[in-house]
């Protein structure tokens, strides 16, 4: 790879929400990129050609980011057909709601081994094959700050996932490699709105003093600034983008 060839990036939960929209953005930021998906592969697929058809080089991979040997082939992938990895983005993630109470223990299980133990994987392999000056970014949440009701195993997955960033960003001392988390609020994508009511929606909106959902666009540039230059001082932080949510 020269210096003319873009960089490369992995986006983990890339077909959809707030995975596909940095997916799409680090495109236009001049990214080669690497579109991970779970499932449905037609959305993921859909955003590829949005990037080949503007001139931009990308290809998807499903991989579940909860597996192992997923994750150490997504990453295999990206390095087959790229030859470097510059940026990890892991914005896979999972928010079914329920009381601690009354929850199933397999509920608890599933965000766990997406949100967490998908977090403790991504950032594994991007510790062994990002390069040096290379950028980690995790997907947190605001929602930690308030402790709404229902939100106790999603909240849990998200404290472990700042942890796990503060730790690994020390962890890397000496390669140039910076490791951030990026916090948003509500954000007006299928993975928040799903199983909502207006009047819920509503209130949602007037937790913040902008007294509106995040869209996608509030939050991209953000994960753009610390993937690129000028966000090279910024380490060991989480970013909370969320309009005074908390």
């Amino acid at each position: 790879m020269t210096d003319a060839q873009p960089k490369i990036a992995i986006v983990t939960g890339a077909s959809g929400g707030l995975g596909r929209a940095v997916a799409l953005r680090l495109a236009r930021d001049g990214f080669a990129v690497v579109l991970n998906y779970a499932g449905n592969a037609a959305p993921a697929e859909s955003a590829v050609a949005e990037i080949k058809a503007a001139g931009g080089h990308a290809f998807a991979v499903k991989a579940d980011v909860a597996d192992a040997a997923d994750v150490d082939r997504l990453f295999q992938e990206a390095r087959r057909a790229f030859g470097r990895l510059d940026v990890v983005v892991n914005g896979a993630g999972i928010m079914p709601l329920g009381p601690i109470a009354a929850g199933t223990l397999d509920a608890f299980d599933r965000i766990i081994a997406t949100n967490l133990r998908g977090t403790f994987l991504v950032l594994g392999q991007a510790a062994e094959h990002v390069a040096p000056g290379g950028r980690i970014i995790a997907f947190s949440s605001s929602v930690i700050a308030k402790s709404l009701p229902g939100y106790g195993p999603y909240i849990a997955s998200k404290a472990g996932v700042e942890g796990l960033v503060r730790v690994l960003a020390h962890e890397l001392r000496g390669r140039q490699i910076t490791v951030n988390a990026v916090a948003p609020g509500p954000v007006a994508t299928e993975l928040f709105l799903k199983g909502k009511t207006e009047a819920q929606i509503e209130q949602f909106k007037k937790l913040n003093p902008l007294e509106r959902l995040g869209r996608p666009d509030d939050i991209v540039p953000v994960v753009s600034f610390l993937a690129g230059p000028e966000g090279g001082w910024v380490n060991a932080q989480v970013l909370r983008a969320n309009g005074g949510f908390a």
